[in-house]
């Protein structure tokens, strides 16, 4: 028995090695199998790690699993990962999703992984022994303690191993039962009886969701939109305790565009007018969405041009004002709530006010080509002299500023011009919006937003930049109207989104962080439940620091578990109150061996 052991952990040694070695040079091998059963995957130094709630190790580590299922936790590169709500979301998985061990399986590679490690074990006949990352294996929470997590983590003074810490994390639940919940004393003097302290100390954290977006009406799909944040402090009192407000926080701001509640959705349709345009110059094919006003394209061209007409006759014939309200952007249409922060430009020039017409009313390209024959018969013929603004790069722009001058090129309205014509000057009218906007509220100088206006680059990336901006607005509109933030707090989130922007590609999955004081935002969240609240209770220093961890969560804290692994502990009602939130109970211990 004992030589099969041996030779059992040497196996495991040369495959954990293989692995360890390949992932250092970079080669992808994932996941490498263990025997018939086991895979083994690799989660590189800096990338997420399902076990950041339990383990504060930020080392490569081997995670070991059932056989024949696909690893969900992406490799990822960046050390800032983007999906920073991952230990919040966690769902009971599919088959698709990973799969767990039986623990007593999880015990056996533990021991193994253990035995292969321990430099006393000369037998094995190691030539040269490596230090191997720590190893963690899912558990299917099938024994009395409903372990879901089992770890080992070597312990080295240089590059020789003293030792192993041992890990295990359990969790029961869902309960709203508080009875079922642990007294603080209770856990302090487990933890000193465990590694036989007498000192310790406690740390804690709580994250509370501020914002999030339902599922909408007559929809699949529901929005990732949600805004929450994360607190830290020292010295906990109590399980359950809010934080206190000295606590350092980070507000973590994730938003998709286009819910239909957002107070700038107007805007975002005016964007993905803009993106049916980009298409159709890209493709060829054009998608045109249905109109949003009974009059036609060409009426309402034939309308602002009578108007210009009659100004340039001398005539006092100006638009009435219901006509006049057509012709303003959509964006007069955000809720009024943030009319302070995003007000209609009162300078629309005439390319902009042709913009805010068409893009209501274009229902072909037919229609296309028929409003942008109108208007150059009226500037061929000096019936109109429109003013634009200057700057503008838009091919419609130049024959304007042609005419002034008795010579304008003859333009073919064939092929994809029409569509470009159109794009061309709603991409300069929305950069403009937006560039108004921010430096208005003095959150960006024309400087920081050069990289997003610039002309220089070619149509469809002038498109994409747009979308950032527009992606920015919707973040700091959130803040400021549900939030109300003020200028101190969205001066510091417009820098860290302008940042990001200008380095990576549009990415509305994106997790924005902003460190926070809780006093700005504890009114949200001070009478609500926390969906993670977690207690540490530490001794020890360097190698010898030991930890235990007790967590309450609105989700399941791991990935891998299922409804038929969860262990209930009480009812999960109190006085049939179903106000009380269900929180699943983690607990996380640890244990070192030292070898002698």
């Amino acid at each position: 028995m004992g030589s099969h052991r041996h030779q059992a952990a040497l196996r495991l040694y040369d495959c954990l090695l293989q692995v360890y070695n390949e992932g250092n040079k970079g080669i992808p091998k994932d996941p490498f199998p263990f025997e018939a059963d086991v895979q083994v995957h690799l989660i590189g130094e800096g990338c997420r790690s399902p076990l950041e709630s339990f383990w504060n190790g930020n080392s490569m580590i081997f995670i070991m699993q059932k056989a024949g299922h696909v690893e969900l936790t992406d490799q990822m590169e960046e050390s800032q990962i983007d999906d920073a709500t991952y230990i919040s979301e966690f769902t009971p998985q599919k088959s698709s999703g990973p799969v767990a061990l039986f623990v007593t399986r999880a015990k056996q590679l533990i021991s193994l992984y253990t035995m292969a490690q321990n430099p006393n074990m000369t037998h094995l006949k190691i030539s040269k022994p490596v230090v191997l990352p720590p190893l963690w294996v899912r558990c299917d929470s099938s024994d009395p303690e409903h372990t879901c997590w089992l770890g080992a983590e070597p312990l080295k003074n240089g590059n020789k191993i003293t030792g192993i810490s041992f890990h295990t994390v359990t969790c029961n639940g869902p309960t709203s039962d508080k009875t079922c919940f642990a007294n603080l004393e209770d856990l302090k003097k487990a933890h000193k009886i465990r590694h036989r302290s007498s000192v310790v100390a406690t740390k804690g954290f709580a994250q509370y969701e501020l914002v999030r977006s339902t599922t909408l009406e007559d929809t699949v799909v529901e929005s990732e939109s949600n805004i929450y944040i994360d607190i830290t402090w020292s010295i906990v009192d109590k399980i359950l305790q809010t934080p206190p407000l000295t606590a350092a926080a980070t507000l973590n701001i994730r938003l998709e565009s286009g819910d239909p509640r957002s107070p700038v959705f107007q805007l975002h349709r005016e964007l993905q007018f803009l993106l049916v345009l980009a298409e159709g110059l890209k493709t060829g094919v054009t998608e045109w969405p249905e109109p949003l006003v009974a009059e036609s394209a060409v009426e309402l061209v034939q309308e602002l041009l009578n108007d210009l007409k009659n100004k340039l006759d001398g005539f006092n014939t100006s638009v009435h004002k219901n006509d006049a309200e057509k012709v303003q952007c959509d964006s007069a249409a955000v809720d009024s709530s943030i009319k302070s922060f995003f007000s209609e430009r009162g300078d629309l020039d005439f390319a902009e006010q042709l913009w805010c017409k068409m893009r209501r009313s274009v229902a072909s390209y037919q229609d296309l080509v028929e409003c942008f024959t109108l208007i150059i018969k009226s500037l061929e013929h000096g019936e109109i002299q429109p003013w634009i603004h200057q700057g503008s790069s838009s091919l419609l722009s130049k024959l304007i500023q042609q005419s002034y001058h008795g010579a304008m090129e003859a333009i073919s309205l064939s092929g994809v011009t029409p569509i470009q014509m159109l794009l061309e000057i709603g991409l300069d009218k929305m950069k403009k919006d937006y560039v108004s906007c921010f430096i208005g509220q003095e959150l960006a100088t024309l400087t920081y937003l050069d990289y997003f206006i610039s002309t220089s680059v070619e149509l469809q990336e002038q498109v994409h930049r747009i979308q950032k901006l527009h992606h920015m607005l919707e973040i700091l509109v959130s803040c400021t109207v549900f939030l109300h933030f003020k200028h101190e707090n969205l001066f510091p989130l417009m820098q860290s989104c302008i940042k990001y922007y200008k380095e990576n590609p549009l990415n509305e999955k994106h997790v924005f962080q902003l460190p926070i004081r809780p006093a700005v935002v504890n009114k949200f969240y001070q009478n609500d439940h926390a969906q993670i609240w977690r207690v540490e209770i530490n001794s020890g220093h360097g190698q010898k620091e030991v930890k235990t961890v007790w967590q309450l969560s609105t989700s399941p804290p791991v990935e891998h578990m299922t409804s038929n692994n969860l262990g209930i502990l009480c009812d999960t009602t109190v006085n049939g109150n179903t106000e009380e939130s269900m929180y699943f109970i983690t607990m996380a211990n640890c244990s070192q061996v030292h070898f002698t």
